[in-house]
């Protein structure tokens, strides 16, 4: 499943260049991660923060592009689970390779609207100081959800604020993929057009 997804990340990256519009370059940000827990036995804690580094293309399709990204992205979440002696304050850390495609329309040749799925590799993730309250933390190698939002281009400069979430809520897998493992979070990146 892995090797999959690197392969048509891979094959997208190479065919951009084929394009008139295209552009590449690197891409960094900050994500706010707050856990949804659906049970009654634990509780969402504050938000984190995460980051993400990693590259970027651009291909543009008239006022239409499509823009493949490949980042490490490292997020956090915080949950507490009531054993009935008190309650214990968890934090998980999700170390995964993010493989965003998004579908944007241009506007003014500065404003950008865009959304599309997202594919992510677990490259390491753990539950930390769980000892033998809460155990066998299942992370799944690979799961897709969706990301939305807009973006702004000043020069060769793109700063783009979107929101990620599952698509868990229609359906339990897209193609073999798992949906439903994903925290939902808000992310803000900055990226440089090297050409």
């Amino acid at each position: 499943m892995k090797k999959l997804i690197l392969s048509l990340a891979l094959m997208a990256f190479a065919l951009t260049g084929y394009s008139q519009g295209f552009s590449f370059g690197p891409k960094v940000g900050l994500s706010q991660t707050k856990l949804d827990l659906k049970s009654d036995d634990f509780k969402n804690g504050d938000s984190k923060f995460g980051y993400h580094v990693g590259l970027f293309a651009r291909i543009g399709l008239g006022p239409l592009y499509l823009q493949p990204e490949i980042l490490y992205a490292q997020t956090k979440g915080e949950f507490s689970f009531n054993d009935g002696t008190g309650e214990e304050m968890y934090e998980s850390n999700f170390n995964r390779l993010d493989i965003p495609v998004m579908v944007g329309l241009k506007f003014f040749k500065l404003l950008r609207v865009q959304a599309g799925p997202i594919a992510s590799i677990n490259m390491d993730s753990q539950l930390k100081d769980a000892a033998d309250m809460v155990q066998n933390a299942d992370y799944k190698n690979a799961t897709i959800g969706y990301q939305a939002g807009l973006g702004v281009d000043i020069g060769n400069l793109i700063v783009d604020a979107k929101y990620e979430s599952s698509l868990g809520n229609i359906s339990g897998t897209i193609a073999g993929f798992e949906t439903d493992q994903r925290v939902n979070q808000w992310i803000l990146s900055v990226g440089f057009k090297l050409f």
